[in-house]
């Protein structure tokens, strides 16, 4: 949950907002991995470089991919469970909405598009050289609209759910990104993505800091 501590003015995006569209789209691949599992994860999961090993243990007896250019986006659109799924969607919604109203959708929509391409790459480095595994989930994408809610609303407070405590966004961020790292290096909570969550920050924090040098177009559906 997030509490107001600071009092602005927004303008609200005209029809659909690309929030909206996110989570639709998300919702409906999801329906369509319940029925077609096996060929969404062999085709559109992010797999890593080289051949598979012959003892990869895989669900469903699904057979390995390989890497595909379109990849590098498409692994963000699929969720390996319906909590997997219910989780990005509620931080996409909760901390992408102010974003996009203050933003305008076009560069809402590049900062998250461009996070995800980002956190896909590293991703494809660390398991391409580590152990091999295809990777799914919109995190990378969310993680970086973590760091930009901090940043551009750094003294809201989000209330944690556990433990139920107020934080200020900006010190929330460090926590969370400390953590990351933490589990990505020590290699804590095996078959999580650390490194891609780290990328997709490092990712948005990179745009927002070109961003405030140099402000993109203004955006016509932002009214």
């Amino acid at each position: 949950m997030v509490r107001d501590s600071e009092h602005r003015e927004v303008g609200r995006p005209q029809g659909i907002s690309v929030v909206g569209l996110l989570l639709l789209v998300n919702g409906l691949i999801f329906l369509v991995e319940l029925i077609l599992p096996r060929p969404m994860f062999q085709h559109f999961a992010l797999w890593p470089l080289g051949d598979a090993p012959a003892t990869l243990p895989l669900l469903l007896d699904m057979p390995p991919g390989e890497f595909h250019l379109w990849q590098l986006l498409s692994y963000a659109f699929l969720h390996g469970s319906f909590f997997h799924l219910a989780i990005n969607m509620f931080v996409l919604w909760m901390f992408g909405s102010p974003l996009e109203r203050d933003w305008g959708s076009r560069r809402f929509a590049a900062y998250y598009v461009l996070c995800v391409l980002a956190a896909g790459a590293v991703q494809l480095v660390v398991v391409s050289a580590g152990d091999f595994a295809p990777t799914v989930g919109a995190s990378g994408g969310v993680y970086a609209l973590l760091l930009a809610f901090g940043m551009r609303y750094p003294n809201q407070y989000i209330l944690l759910l556990i433990p139920p405590i107020p934080m200020k966004a900006k010190y929330f961020v460090i926590v969370i990104g400390l953590v990351e790292l933490w589990f990505g290096i020590s290699g804590t909570r095996q078959g999580v993505a650390h490194f891609a969550h780290l990328a997709g920050m490092l990712a948005g924090l990179v745009l927002m800091l070109a961003w405030r040098q140099r402000p993109p177009p203004v955006d016509g559906r932002h009214g």
